[in-house]
């Protein structure tokens, strides 16, 4: 599989990667099965966050790893932090102390002294930048984390923490692919008075391109927030008749073509994975072997009822 650099730093990082928040669920046998089946098809990058299974999902997930012999060294692993769940309360918390305990916890459920990279998991409007500041420092003096990013922050978010944050900010994962595309619709239909036309990011994809910061897309084949999957969906006849044909055409499937449009896109994307089915898995990273032209690409997304002024 073919490799981006993460962000501005030295990572090199395949360009799908697997998310672990549905192992949880799974026996050992059946993670160790999707981490051998992602290892094979080239992933060398996986994603967890400290509230995926109330953490369980990271600690099947460091037995998986255990249990088929993948060599640290080999891989690379992030986590996400700062969400704070319990009976009856929910915060999102950047304070010193949670960042710090959040990535101690995923460390002990891994397996793992290190991160490779760490995310703050959504915004806090609480935030106090200086904090933030204060609980990166520690983790990288200490070599706990390597880098660091945030997820599901827009361009402001992010300027205010580098007020403070000294290190670079590696990565935003944020929700896109062809049915999760308000990013591009705003860019599309720009000084319009459509719906498409409003601006709900602050530009945050040519932002990132000009920061060089790494877009990682979660639920890539997800319609709105977890709606459910769009590919063989019958809601969507006219995006999977395009799906299908351009799967005949590349001798892939329609979930490759699916993976395929967001990296056909010239931000450098990486897109994270979810699935536990090792066919689901093969499926998907097949994406990372389409090239699909420019037609391709707006006719897909003119298929998923998007429109061209």
């Amino acid at each position: 599989m073919k490799k981006i650099k993460l962000g501005v730093s030295e990572l090199s990082a395949s360009r799908i990667g697997l998310g672990v928040m549905r192992m949880g669920t799974r026996s050992d046998l059946e993670a160790q099965k999707a981490v051998e089946s992602a290892v094979g098809n080239g992933i060398n990058f996986f994603e967890s966050a400290n509230i995926y299974g109330d953490g369980q999902s990271s600690s099947v997930f460091g037995r998986a790893l255990k249990n088929a012999n993948v060599a640290r060294d080999s891989i690379l692993i992030q986590s996400k932090g700062g969400i704070v769940r319990g009976d009856g309360f929910k915060r999102v918390d950047f304070s010193k102390a949670n960042i710090i305990q959040s990535v101690e916890d995923e460390l002990s459920r891994i397996g793992t002294d290190y991160l490779d990279v760490f995310v703050l998991h959504r915004p806090d409007v609480l935030v106090e930048p200086e904090e933030v500041a204060e609980a990166f420092n520690y983790l990288e003096k200490s070599g706990k984390v390597r880098y660091f990013g945030v997820s599901n922050q827009n361009s402001l978010d992010i300027e205010l923490l580098k007020t403070a944050v000294q290190q670079p900010l590696i990565v935003n994962q944020l929700q896109f692919g062809i049915m999760h595309t308000g990013m591009i619709d705003q860019q599309i239909h720009v000084n319009m008075t459509d719906d498409a036309a409003t601006m709900r990011d602050a530009e945050l994809l040519a932002y990132s391109r000009i920061q060089h910061m790494t877009i990682q897309t979660w639920s890539p084949l997800q319609f709105g927030y977890f709606g459910g999957v769009f590919v063989d969906n019958p809601d969507f006849p006219e995006l999977n008749a395009v799906l299908g044909r351009l799967a005949d055409q590349y001798q892939t499937s329609k979930s490759a073509i699916a993976v395929a449009w967001i990296l056909r896109h010239p931000a450098n994307m990486q897109v994270i994975i979810g699935s536990m089915s090792e066919q689901h898995i093969q499926d998907m990273t097949d994406g990372d072997n389409v090239m699909l032209t420019r037609q391709d690409w707006y006719d897909i997304y003119m298929a998923a009822g998007n429109t061209l002024p």
